[in-house]
């Protein structure tokens, strides 16, 4: 199967390099296009209580920092980089609508073989969301 557009989805963590390389030596001899996507947790969204802080100043701080993140991550790459995509909320349905909206053929994402994967997986909730292939690329801790 040849793929168009890979969406590698990156944690921002050192070993965002794996699946950087992996989406990068399959794209490359089929031509495919490459974008990285970030989500973060929306804090406003999680927290009921009161508290004395401006959540959406801190959020747009947040957001900022995952772009420059992202950057260094696309010259890492040494391959051209589509999109470079942060967003905030719930996971899988932020991937669903980016893979619809920018034409997705292909998911890369990465999952950590440890004790606290077993028992809070989100690449689970992925494989049972994500409408389109999915690589998972294990991460041994």
């Amino acid at each position: 199967m040849s793929y168009k557009h890979i969406l590698v989805a990156l944690d921002l963590s050192d070993e965002s390099n794996l699946l950087i390389d992996r989406a990068v030596s399959l794209a490359k001899p089929l031509g495919s296009e490459v974008s990285f996507v970030h989500i973060d947790v929306n804090f406003a969204e999680l927290y009921t209580g009161l508290i004395d802080l401006n959540m959406a100043e801190n959020q747009n701080h947040v957001m900022e920092a995952s772009l420059t993140q992202l950057k260094k991550f696309a010259e890492y790459a040494d391959y051209p980089i589509k999109h470079s995509l942060v967003g905030s909320g719930d996971l899988s349905n932020e991937l669903r609508d980016t893979i619809k909206e920018f034409d997705v053929d292909l998911v890369v994402c990465g999952h950590h073989q440890d004790f606290w994967s077993k028992l809070l997986s989100s690449t689970r909730q992925l494989i049972n969301t994500v409408p389109v292939d999915l690589l998972v690329v294990p991460i041994k801790e």
